[in-house]
């Protein structure tokens, strides 16, 4: 039980922490992965080697040094990064190496004794949050062992299938390697995916949103190539792997699907938004609706709330947006499945934005803005005011999508973020 006295003292390093916070958790990485080399096979080595990781968690050390005094206002954090956890297979032990490495960093980095009462103060404030996570993730792996289908920790999967889906983009539909079930999961949600590095030389997890609704059948993600863009932005580890190494046939460790986006309510209006890969979330939220239509009296619904009986109408479907925004026609995955839906299905409403488009490879009709994506000029019967509002697409992206949601008067409590931002989720 962390005390007043502890309290005090954790909330005095926060200007410590707002000035050297990053150089403290970079030196923390060091410390524990050169003391626990097989934790490099549990962290992004990517970030590792980008310095963002280090970055991250000092941003999230400080936050909770803020909230000590109330740690509750964290719960949305909390409960994201302790999904986040539970993909990788993350145990209560492993809060001990943590632990132990960051007091070492903390007493290291400034220059105090491991018996200084600061260090005892992070101590207890650590404990009183790694206790909060063990006990959030404890009832995550409890209803994972309870859900038909799911698993616990990795498990086999075939790469059945690799389809480009454009110049950048491949999906990967993989099928267990014990062809036993697969779990129903939350359009939106994700898994973990971990495969050998050759450039590494150890495996390396990647966690990415599931891009098709449930199907029992398969699991399908797709996955968007990271090449180097500049001289100081390496290559993708794991897409890299993915898109140039892994074939069909191979075989990869997969996590069973988790996360805390997912589609809220099939039975309102729904309006989908993204921007690059950030598609892949959404096509599985709009796969489902569009599967929940069509058969209202098919099986229960992955939502409590029932199906409404008068679901199976044409005119009264509730009405899906599509908004997607790309660089340009080229890098615009999906498309043909997207199209083919919104043909098919009177109340799938399509709106796309090109920043930009070379002469004669795109039709007028393929597109509705030319340049980046404006909410303002979408027209106003594509965003219904009832709707729900989904976001998913690079993190200023999604800001700006939001902060123009509010200005049109969308209720914040109707929009819901994908707070990785990138359609996939990254340790």
């Amino acid at each position: 039980m962390i005390t007043t006295e502890q309290k005090d003292l954790v909330k005095v390093t926060v200007p410590v922490l707002k000035e050297n916070g990053v150089a403290l958790t970079d030196y923390f990485y060091k410390r524990m992965l050169n003391n626990n080399p097989e934790l490099k096979e549990t962290f992004n080595m990517g970030h590792q080697r980008s310095g963002s990781q280090a970055k991250a968690l000092a941003g999230a050390v400080l936050a909770y040094a803020e909230n000590i005094d109330d740690p509750s206002a964290l719960a949305p954090v909390v409960e994201l990064i302790c999904h986040k956890h539970v993909s990788l297979n993350i145990q209560a032990p492993d809060y001990g190496i943590v632990g132990e490495n960051l007091l070492h960093s903390i007493s290291e980095v400034l220059g105090i004794s491991m018996d200084d009462k600061l260090i005892g103060a992070w101590a207890a404030a650590y404990n009183q949050l790694a206790d909060l996570f063990i006990a959030t993730e404890k009832s995550l792996y409890e209803q994972q062992a309870k859900t038909h289908g799911s698993w616990l920790g990795w498990r086999d999967f075939i790469v059945d299938r690799k389809v480009k889906e454009n110049s950048e983009i491949t999906s990967f539909y993989l099928v267990p390697s014990d062809r036993k079930a697969l779990p129903d999961y939350k359009p939106g949600q994700y898994i973990t995916v971990r495969v050998q590095v050759p450039e590494l030389g150890i495996k390396q997890p990647r966690q990415y949103s599931l891009s098709d609704s449930s199907s029992g059948k398969y699991l399908r993600i797709s996955v968007k190539r990271e090449d180097s863009r500049s001289a100081d932005h390496d290559p993708g580890y794991v897409s890299s792997t993915l898109h140039n190494v892994i074939t069909e046939g191979d075989t990869i460790e997969v996590s069973a699907p988790t996360g805390n986006f997912f589609l809220v309510n099939p039975d309102t209006n729904n309006v989908l938004i993204s921007a690059g890969i950030g598609l892949t979330p959404m096509i599985a939220m709009l796969n489902q609706l569009i599967t929940d239509q069509e058969n209202p009296d098919g099986k229960p619904s992955l939502w409590d709330k029932a199906k409404s009986p008068s679901r199976d109408t044409e005119e009264n479907k509730k009405q899906i947006t599509f908004i997607y925004a790309a660089r340009h026609p080229s890098v615009h995955a999906m498309r043909r499945e997207i199209n083919e839906l919104a043909d098919k299905h009177k109340n799938l409403k399509t709106f796309i934005a090109y920043e930009s488009v070379s002469d004669g490879n795109v039709a007028d009709e393929d597109y509705q803005l030319l340049g980046r994506l404006n909410l303002k000029e979408v027209p106003a019967e594509l965003m219904p005011k009832d709707a729900d509002y989904y976001l998913c697409g690079p993190i200023p992206f999604m800001q700006q999508q939001n902060a123009t949601l509010l200005e049109l008067g969308i209720p914040q409590e109707n929009i819901h973020s994908e707070a990785f931002g990138t359609g996939g989720v990254s340790v």
